[in-house]
């Protein structure tokens, strides 16, 4: 296959920090500062009854700070032709201007311009989440070419070609095994923890790790084809979504913000011939509801309940990335975990030792720790920390140990032959059997079982597991209480996720799921249920967490599983979740008061203004009031 300069280029754009980018959500947001600094001396100078001086600076602070949200105001009104609360906004301002009302319009258009950096900036997330996936993934491939290996990019390999992978380098394409033996960390893909043994005919992933092995393997999928560059495709689709909340919103804009002016319009005419009302009675009465009809409370119901809610919720070391997160989480009725390093510690561990009868368990203990302390493999490590925990005794020194890849290590030690791994690489005997069932039990219960042989026979087995931890038991009895329904998404076989979600207590499990089964899942989950959470911390979790319609990741997750996240466990403590979804419930009811009490608000001034009850500087309190009534009652969430 010829190398695609597109394609490369893409990639490496994808590692690439727009500056420009940048420096727009930096200048954004100093345009926002810049213009609450004008209207802060501003309103000083008015005070001091320099209201010439304090004109200019609001003009400033008008120019400054309204200029983004006016450009995207029109762009979008020129590109969709639909009007929108931007253009609203501006105008309200403007026309607090023209009948003096200096400072409010000025409020106004400070308040958009803030808003506007924070949204360029959420915007910009998903080129960083893209990035740190590209990082994963290696870019150069070693190929065989006529009895030779030549380093090429990975754009250039075709199906068929034969790649040399070796110890320590990441897999750079899927392919299937044709020389040689290694064990596979493949939890960038399957989430799985314990490394997987891999021999000839076995298939690999591009994106995971070879531990110990060199392999060469035949190429079975271009580069764009890869099941790394499905998560890719899976987060960038998910992220392209919007929530049926933002559809509605939308949607309602456009409306109110045509109501709005079509009334105005109509009110800066209409009373003089039919209410025989002087023109500057109609235009003042115009501008009053210009600036009564702007929805700064309506507005305010939501952000300074949310911020305050989110503000408590990291006191907590519950993280959110936005409003929209939090007040979604009060709304599940479902949600999907993780097994590795979500409901279990991501770690194994020595669950069980079982020495054959007559051996010294200390000193059988002795020996594998001596041996195992020589394989880097997660499985040895965890014998190793097991014998240190158990027995005083320093381990043994040993010149000579063989590892063979993807099947165990052995050693001589005192004269006597001993073997430590798979079942397939000890011999079992007619004198084993009682020993051999004990294995077969407890790989039934899903643990990992490694042999260990003293010269011809069976000296002992161990059983190791990747265990629950205790707070995701009673963080997902709580959320059974909640009203929630749970479900363990995995990578693991049948049989290991039966035991582990029988542990974690979750009502459902599904296992051998690989990203994209994960995706699949979620959505089923989300048409039987509707809004639906997922809780993973790996980069094989990213794309089911985009999906979700609340993404739920642990502190020490992958940089995928953080930036993919809608909201971030610090602690790592599963208990969160339930709080995190009272707060939101809470939240949601703040959020409810404020809105009708905005909305009957609006209304009474409207009416007040036709009425010729109300004046400005009444219709302006009334207006700026029940705005800092509702921040206040929103400041609630604080505590």
């Amino acid at each position: 296959m010829n190398l695609d300069a597109q394609t490369i280029e893409s990639q490496h754009d994808f590692r690439k920090v727009n500056p420009l980018e940048k420096l727009k959500v930096n200048g954004e947001l100093i345009a926002a500062i810049v213009s609450g600094v004008f209207i802060l001396f501003g309103w000083l100078l008015e005070k001091n009854g320099m209201e010439s001086a304090s004109v200019v600076l609001f003009l400033l602070a008008f120019v400054i700070g309204g200029f983004a949200k006016a450009k995207e105001g029109l762009e979008e009104t020129i590109k969709h032709k639909k009007l929108n609360v931007e253009l609203l906004m501006i105008l309200a301002a403007v026309g607090s201007a023209i009948i003096g009302y200096w400072t409010e319009g000025a409020i106004l258009i400070f308040i958009f311009a803030l808003s506007g950096a924070l949204e360029t900036y959420t915007m910009n997330k998903s080129r960083k989440e893209i990035s740190s996936l590209m990082d994963i993934q290696p870019e150069e491939a070693w190929l065989w070419m006529d009895g030779e290996i030549k380093r090429v990019h990975v754009s250039e390999l075709d199906v068929g070609d034969l790649i040399l992978i070796k110890p320590g380098e990441r897999v750079p394409s899927d392919g299937k095994i044709v020389r040689g033996n290694t064990t596979l960390d493949e939890a960038a893909i399957t989430g799985e923890s314990l490394p997987v043994s891999k021999g000839i005919q076995d298939e690999i992933y591009a994106g995971t790790l070879n531990i110990n092995g060199s392999i060469t393997v035949r190429v079975t999928k271009h580069n764009d084809e890869t099941l790394f560059q499905k998560i890719i495709q899976l987060v960038q689709s998910a992220q392209s979504e919007k929530s049926p909340s933002q559809l509605f919103i939308e949607r309602f804009e456009g409306k109110y913000v045509k109501a709005v002016l079509i009334v105005v319009s109509l009110m800066m005419f209409m009373p003089h011939y039919t209410f025989g009302w002087s023109w500057n009675e109609t235009f003042y009465r115009a501008m009053i509801l210009l600036v009564v009809a702007s929805p700064c409370a309506l507005v305010a119901s939501i952000m300074p309940a949310t911020l305050s809610a989110i503000s408590n919720g990291a006191k907590k070391g519950i993280l959110f990335k936005g409003g929209n997160h939090l007040e979604q989480l009060g709304h599940i009725k479902a949600i999907a975990f993780d097994k590795t390093g979500t409901l279990t510690k991501g770690q194994p561990e020595v669950a069980n030792f079982i020495i054959r009868e007559g051996q010294d368990s200390d000193q059988v203990l002795l020996m594998v720790a001596s041996i195992e302390k020589h394989s880097n493999h997660p499985l040895a490590n965890a014998i190793v920390n097991y014998t240190q925990n158990k027995i005083t005794e320093p381990l043994i020194d040993l010149e000579t140990v063989e590892d063979v890849a993807g099947r165990g290590i052995k050693a001589v030690i005192n004269d006597e032959s001993w073997k430590i791994g798979k079942e397939d690489f000890v011999e079992i005997s007619e004198y084993d059997q009682f020993l051999a069932e004990s294995a077969k039990e407890l790989a039934n219960e899903g643990k990992t079982i490694v042999y260990v042989q003293k010269d011809d026979k069976l000296a002992a087995v161990i059983a190791l597991k990747d265990m629950a931890r205790q707070e995701s038991l009673k963080a997902i009895d709580q959320l059974k209480k909640q009203g929630l329904f749970t479900v363990m998404l995995t990578g693991d076989n049948e049989k290991t996720a039966k035991v582990i979600a029988s542990e974690s207590h979750v009502q459902d499990f599904i296992a051998n799921c690989l990203p994209e089964n994960k995706v699949a899942q979620l959505k089923k989950l989300q048409e039987k249920y509707g809004t639906v959470a997922m809780v993973g911390d790996g980069i094989n979790d990213a794309p089911a967490l985009a999906a979700s319609n609340v993404g739920i990741s642990v502190g020490d997750g992958t940089d995928v599983a953080l930036e993919t996240a809608d909201m971030i466990l610090m602690k790592n403590d599963l208990l969160r979740i339930p709080e995190a979804i009272k707060l939101s419930k809470r939240m949601d009811r703040i959020i409810k008061q404020n809105i009708f009490f905005s909305i009957i608000v609006i209304a009474l001034l409207i009416l007040s203004n036709f009425s010729q009850v109300i004046d400005l500087p009444l219709g302006v309190i009334g207006h700026e009031g029940s705005t800092i009534l509702v921040i206040l009652n929103s400041l609630r969430l604080l505590k």
